[in-house]
């Protein structure tokens, strides 16, 4: 190799320039290949397995321009150049062992990142239409692909200073005595970008979005923002950025440092940062000197403020003002999006996910080791920071099947271990990272997410607090005195008029929502909270139970507000948070069983429903008495209860008391005794009863009219049943009738998707396949299924209802098969949510009977009759 006057000895500081060698420019290219393989080949058997990785990067390199046969001086002194900072680093490696390996390690990655890259330019050549002569003499001439080649030069050459002056090994002490090959002092240093992690796994949507963009030739500043959850690998996909694309992206020929980084988690500092870069810029040694040097250099500079999370920072004091340069942005603040580009950062796909705890874990890809991590990755919901925990504490104890069980009954603790061995710098746990965060939140923001914790996850809305607030205390319980609590978060958002202050609320959810601790579905209106932040959120709390108290007579309160022709719906959306309260501790919801009871009915949990409706008739009882018109609510309610549940005996009992009462306190032209009319005309139709039924339907119809008028949802809904009697009785003209004048009213006062809607649509079904006309049933039906399905859910019993009228239908029309599909699965469903039992079940049963038979399954419709055979004993 050639030198300077004056040769270096070992450990010696005089540098070593970078020209072609002194041979022909024939013959550089074979001695150069044979270096490259000799130390290649010792690579093979040094303990550094990546100079193995670095040396045949180079051998690629020299091999790719054999293919380019065009021996000018640029490719020439770039392939000598690594060949000989290679031979420079192996040789250094070997004799001072683990100590220098520690810092060259580094190197190594950068220079085989530098030589990657040209190879790809290269070979992308070979790619292109024109000839190869031309190509090559295209490439050589293209300007922008020279500027790279001039600067991985330059780079090289930078290694090279590095080798030969900063990194200098004391034989005595065995140390490397400089820290970092891209600075030269302590104040530089801090702008270092580390490498990602090590076991950086998968992102590559998000890193491919980030390309894409900086590819662009925009003219204005480049400005990515990376956002989301802490712990969800913001940083570390900024960094895996940088590392694939910083020498394509962001090359400048003059200055070896590309990335300037900016620790931005408070302004002193993002000051201090920007200060690094002024005196490493030999600009200044002010944040402003920064700002001015950057907005100076036209060179592709990279500027990255990790950790911009205090929304109380504004960063634009902060970002050069100019239309050059590059900056990322890594930010639990979603309001950082309005600067540039961005990217939501949330969980991981789950093949990628499960691929980062074996790595974490140690533990081989086998078929076994990945069904037990998916597993456990689900249960960590594909957080990044929780998979790398959960794989450190598997490595340690080296129990990957065992990690579940421990989990869930240690969760808290295991989310909050941070393990010794680290594959990052990141110094918080799942549970810290959070606690952070919070710790930042007034007591009213902290409050709310608190709270919210004891709902579930997701679906949680404004409009669960604002309709709470408008509880009038006309209920006989509970009283004012017992819902201070409640009522004293809630004054937070209400005015002095009584009015909900929507502004007050935005301003509290905001302040949560800037740390991604809770996210909003603007389309939807409704919140959302990680389902780890979610048990996390609990575990802040010392005593749960006040909380969980005025969580549950929030919801309570917000439910007993709701209209009656708007409960159905509402309770598709609230069941959910009531199953998690009414569990959670049944002593301290007891005043709003009530309420609760109303959800599980109307989303046809009727058992649940049973169960609070049994305690609430008893507590009313003792409470108010047997003729109390709460008593005589809590009694219709269980009654209507009973008879979902196919007890209609139980219920016509209680629906025939609570009519005489009702008649004699009330009068019969009370609404309420009105209600109890309708409700025990329909018991006498589900019993059989349909003379009775219609006779009482007839009389509940005239009084509704009068009383409530024509149009009122409860007039219709008696219409409605009284149009089912008449298809019952034959009569199927009039039921026609009122079916489709039902359905015209329901139509446009409450829309074509609202429940009592379809009711109506159902029976206008039932009454054309009544009359045979089975093409026009099937077209209603397959609406109706639809419908219900997006409404209310395939699992409800009036979406099975409509199900199982198709199947039927399907059935006569002759698509057995069509048919046999939906009945397997209403049968299946209506097992689970109201047991063999039930009369809806039974009738499921038999119309699969009918199917198998028609099919000629003998064997499936044989056991099927035994079952029904032996429910009906039981009975």
């Amino acid at each position: 190799m050639s030198t300077t006057s004056g040769s270096p000895t070992t450990g010696g500081t005089t540098l070593r320039p970078f020209k072609a060698p002194s041979k022909s420019k024939s013959d550089w290219l074979a001695p150069a290949i044979l270096t490259a393989k000799t130390i290649t080949a010792a690579a093979e058997c040094a303990p550094f397995p990546y100079i193995k990785g670095v040396s045949g990067t180079v051998l690629i390199l020299l091999e790719t321009v054999v293919t380019v046969k065009k021996n000018r001086e640029d490719l020439e002194e770039l392939c000598n150049s690594a060949t000989e900072i290679i031979t420079i680093l192996h040789d250094q490696i070997l004799a001072h062992g683990d100590t220098a390996a520690i810092k060259f390690k580094g190197l190594c990655g950068e220079l085989e990142s530098y030589l990657k890259a040209v190879i790809l330019a290269i070979r992308n050549l070979q790619d292109q239409s024109k000839g190869f002569r031309g190509r090559v003499k295209e490439f050589l001439k293209a300007s922008n692909l020279t500027d790279k080649i001039a600067g991985y030069q330059t780079q090289i050459q930078g290694l090279m200073a590095v080798v030969e002056t900063n990194f200098k090994v004391d034989k005595m002490y065995n140390i490397i005595t400089a820290p970092s090959f891209a600075v030269v002092n302590t104040v530089q240093n801090i702008n270092n970008c580390p490498p990602p992690s090590r076991i950086f796994q998968g992102r590559q949507a998000i890193l491919d979005k980030m390309h894409q963009f900086f590819d662009t030739e925009s003219g204005n500043q480049h400005i990515y923002v990376l956002y989301g959850l802490g712990g969800a690998g913001k940083t570390q996909i900024a960094l895996k950025f940088i590392e694939e694309s910083r020498f394509l992206h962001f090359l400048n020929q003059n200055e070896l440092l590309r990335c300037l980084l900016v620790d931005a988690s408070k302004v002193e500092t993002i000051d201090t940062g920007l200060k690094g870069i002024a005196v490493s810029k030999s600009a200044g040694d002010s944040a402003q000197d920064a700002l001015m040097w950057l907005q100076s250099n036209h060179n592709n500079w990279l500027l990255f403020f990790d950790n911009a999370d205090d929304p109380k920072i504004n960063l634009n004091d902060f970002l050069p003002k100019c239309n050059h340069g590059n900056v990322i942005i890594t930010s639990r603040n979603p309001d950082l999006r309005n600067y540039g580009a961005h990217t939501l950062v949330s969980d991981m796909d789950e093949a990628d996910a499960t691929t980062l705890l074996l790595r974490r874990a140690n533990k081989e890809c086998s078929e076994e080791n990945l069904k037990l991590a998916t597993e456990i990755v689900k249960e960590l919901y594909y957080l990044p920071l929780a998979i790398i925990q959960a794989g450190a504490f598997i490595s340690k104890s080296e129990d990957l099947e065992g990690y579940l069980a421990l989990y869930h009954s240690n969760r808290a603790r295991l989310l909050s271990e941070k393990a010794a061995q680290s594959h990052d710098d990141y110094a918080q746990t799942v549970f810290t990272t959070w606690q952070i965060s919070f710790n930042q939140l007034s007591h009213l923001a902290a409050t709310l997410l608190q709270l919210c914790s004891f709902l579930h996850y997701t679906g949680i809305s404004e409009d669960m607090f604002s309709t709470a607030s408008k509880y009038d205390f006309s209920l006989s319980w509970p009283p004012r005195e017992e819902l201070q609590e409640p009522l004293e978060f809630l004054s937070h958002f209400v005015e002095p008029t009584g009015e909900w202050n929507s502004l007050k609320f935005l301003n509290v959810t905001n302040e949560i929502k800037a740390y991604s601790l809770i996210s909003f579905d603007a389309k939807a209106k409704l919140f959302s909270i990680h389902p780890l932040v979610h048990a996390w959120s609990r575990s802040t709390l010392l005593d749960e139970e006040p909380l969980q108290s005025c969580m549950s007579s929030i919801l309570g309160m917000c439910i007993e507000k709701i209209p009656e022709n708007e409960m159905e719906l509402a309770s598709v959306r609230l069941i959910s948070h009531v199953g998690l309260l009414e569990y959670a501790n049944p002593d301290r919801v007891a005043d709003f069983r009530r309420a609760f009871s109303q959800i599980y009915y109307y989303t046809g949990k009727f058992k649940d429903a049973q169960a609070l409706a049994e305690l609430i008739l008893e507590r009313s009882k003792f409470l108010l008495g047997d003729d109390h018109a709460d008593t005589l609510s809590a009694m219709g309610n269980l009654a209507s209860t009973y008879f979902d549940l196919g007890e209609s005996l139980k219920a016509k009992e209680l629906e025939v008391l609570v009519l005489e009462k009702r008649t004699k306190i009330l009068g019969e032209d009370h609404p309420d005794t009105l209600l109890a009319m309708g409700s025990l005309a329909s018991t006498y139709y589900m019993l059989g009863e349909f003379q009775k039924a219609k006779e009482l339907e007839l009389l509940a119809l005239e009084k509704h009219t009068k009383v409530l008028g024509e149009d009122h949802p409860r007039t219709l809904l008696v219409m409605g049943n009284l149009a089912s009697i008449y298809s019952d009785l034959g009569e199927f003209q009039k039921a026609q009738k009122l079916d489709v004048l039902v359905l015209e009213k329901h139509t446009k006062i409450l829309g074509e998707d609202h429940p009592d809607t379809l009711f109506t649509l159902s029976n206008l079904a039932i009454t054309y396949y009544t009359l045979g006309e089975f093409q026009k049933a099937k077209e209603i039906e397959v609406l109706v299924l639809e419908k219900r399905t997006k409404v209310l859910g395939m699992d409800h019993p009036n979406t099975l209802r409509a199900m199982a009228n198709l199947a039927v239908t399907h059935y006569n029309l002759g698509d057995l098969n069509k048919a046999l599909g939906l009945e397997v699965e209403v049968l299946q469903k209506r097992r689970q949510l109201l047991g063999d039992k039930h009369p809806d079940t039974i009738l499921a049963m038999e119309d699969l009977v009918k199917t198998y038979q028609k099919l000629g399954k003998p064997e499936e419709m044989e056991e099927l009759e035994q079952l029904i055979e032996d429910t009906k004993k039981s009975l």
